[in-house]
């Protein structure tokens, strides 16, 4: 694992093979390791990155305003590439559509399995969901006191916090956590803690979140979407309706899959990523 540092702040990162450049943008509840397969399969044909969002993983965080796609393109400046493919997962895909809205030179593919959308308002019955289970797993009056940096973390708590998303999000709402892979459930799960422990006692710092929600048309990178059926019901909305408003999109579903196909159907993942970034382009 290496360092990178990036306008003033150290970002974890890897880098492997030659090749077209493919930067690997981790979902929020987790890290840069959930892209092992894919980093490694990808490395024998491309230039592959994946590094640690700011305040994720092995990224420091730093007082001040950031935007995480303003952070995507000084990484890539600093490491000399002008192109690159993007992979996003969850709020990754939210990162490299902002990052295509603006800098469409730069971005020759996208990829968005599970994606979120800068800007979008989940649907009552997500937010409803995700109310309940947050509820169930930490009291609200600690949560607000672990925001506000006021208590000292309770390891219980982080727990509760993770396995609560890897019951709605990595399973999926309609399935039993033990269907997933004993070594993804552990690697997802000291992720999702880690983020969980990090939210509540790193220093705060502010994004700068631009709204894409009406710019989808602009996009007309081609990409591929796609989602695992077993995901929540509001994410799976969301890819559908990307997939009808970026212009060049097509839509994958995956079958009994949850919210990170990469690390629950690697191979499949992989085939389809290795048929998409290595199809002729369509375009310069």
């Amino acid at each position: 694992m290496a360092m990178i540092e990036v306008g003033g702040t150290a970002f974890g990162y890897d880098e492997a093979g030659e090749g077209p450049a493919v930067v690997l943008l981790h979902a929020a509840i987790g890290d840069r390791r959930m892209w092992d397969p894919q980093f490694t399969a990808l490395a024998a044909t491309h230039r592959v990155i994946r590094y640690d969002r700011r305040g994720f993983g092995e990224t420091a965080d730093v007082p001040g305003e950031y935007a995480h796609y303003e952070d995507l393109l000084a990484l890539l400046d600093a490491r000399g590439i002008e192109q690159a493919a993007l992979v996003g997962a969850s709020m990754g895909g939210a990162c490299a559509l902002d990052a295509a809205l603006a800098a469409p030179e730069r971005v020759t593919r996208l990829v968005l399995l599970g994606s979120g959308l800068t800007g979008h308002t989940w649907p009552d019955h997500m937010q409803a969901d995700i109310a309940r289970l947050t509820a169930e797993a930490v009291p609200a009056e600690r949560l607000a006191r672990y925001a506000a940096r006021e208590a000292e973390v309770d390891p219980a708590d982080v727990r509760a916090m993770a396995e609560a998303n890897i019951r709605y999000l990595v399973a999926g709402p309609e399935r039993d956590v033990s269907v997933l892979p004993p070594a993804m459930l552990a690697l997802v799960r000291e992720m999702c803690e880690q983020v969980y422990r990090h939210d509540w006692t790193a220093p705060q710092w502010t994004e700068r979140i631009p709204d894409t929600r009406h710019r989808l048309a602009e996009i007309t990178t081609p990409a591929r979407v796609v989602i695992g059926l077993a995901d929540a019901r509001g994410l799976v909305e969301l890819s559908r309706h990307l997939a009808d408003s970026l212009p060049e999109a097509e839509l994958v579903e995956l079958a009994d899959t949850g919210h990170l196909p990469a690390m629950e159907r690697p191979e499949e993942v992989n085939a389809i990523l290795r048929k998409f970034l290595q199809a002729p382009a369509a375009r310069s």
